[in-house]
């Protein structure tokens, strides 16, 4: 017999009771990591991870170390070359930031995404937070096309990332918060930026981008039609510029 809060029970009458009680069924880990982190800032990372391992084995396939991605030949139709884009390849200027050259660039940009990300996410709900995220990328892209090498291939989340830094330094002017953390955080960043190989122009560019865009979010805050349009137009803009200043300037 089994002890129970009243008296005893047959232990077969306990398993033929616990037969017919439903266990909750646990979410799938894609799931949980969503709810805890944001889903769009999961699914970001997740893309990012696809596109690394799609890289990976194209390098392979090659006859290149399948951690030496940058040799794929699909990573280069999809890095940001200026004289390519300006040639027509415009999908480089967002195909660009979900390629990353070597697993350490990934995992410290996807860190810094899940970190930064999530908290934004959280701030501003999932399409705004998509929106800002997407024009930061943008913007760091414009940065590299108008002063950028035009044969240089560039690639990475980091403008993308470096536009979250700027939401985030918006989100904390409007609530009044103390920004000495994150402005000291900004400013190892941009250190980094001047190192051999790191885009300083694209971080730059998604930082500024990142905040405007931010800013229109928070400014408008109880207009979803005027976010809705400015970022519209912020985004509009930034394709015009990319797309159409540097052929300006070469033909002139």
């Amino acid at each position: 017999m089994t002890p129970a809060s009243v008296g005893f029970q047959c232990p077969d009458d306990v398993r033929a009771g616990n037969a017919g009680v439903r266990r909750p069924r646990q979410a799938p880990l894609l799931q949980r990591a969503g709810r805890r982190f944001g889903a769009v800032t999961v699914t970001l990372i997740a893309l990012n991870l696809v596109v690394f391992v799609v890289t990976a084995v194209s390098a392979g396939l090659a006859g290149a170390n399948p951690l030496d991605n940058q040799f794929s030949p699909l990573f280069v139709q999809l890095a940001q070359i200026p004289v390519l884009v300006e040639l027509g390849e415009d999908w480089r200027l967002v195909t660009a930031a979900f390629l990353h050259i070597g697993i350490l660039h990934l995992v410290l940009n996807m860190l810094a995404l899940l970190v930064f990300g999530s908290e934004l996410e959280r701030q501003l709900g999932r399409w705004r937070y998509l929106a800002v995220y997407l024009v930061s990328l943008l913007g760091g892209a414009v940065a590299l096309q108008l002063f950028g090498e035009p044969g240089r291939p560039v690639a990475g989340a980091s403008a993308a990332i470096y536009g979250l830094l700027g939401g985030l330094a918006v989100v904390m002017i409007a609530r009044r918060e103390d920004l000495r953390g994150l402005l000291t955080l900004l400013a190892i960043n941009v250190l980094i930026s001047f190192l051999p190989g790191v885009s300083l122009l694209g971080h730059l560019g998604g930082l500024v981008a990142g905040f405007v865009a931010t800013g229109l979010v928070v400014l408008a805050r109880r207009r979803t039609e005027l976010q809705v349009l400015g970022l519209m137009l912020l985004t509009a803009a930034l394709v015009v510029v990319a797309l159409t200043v540097p052929t300006l300037v070469v033909l002139a």
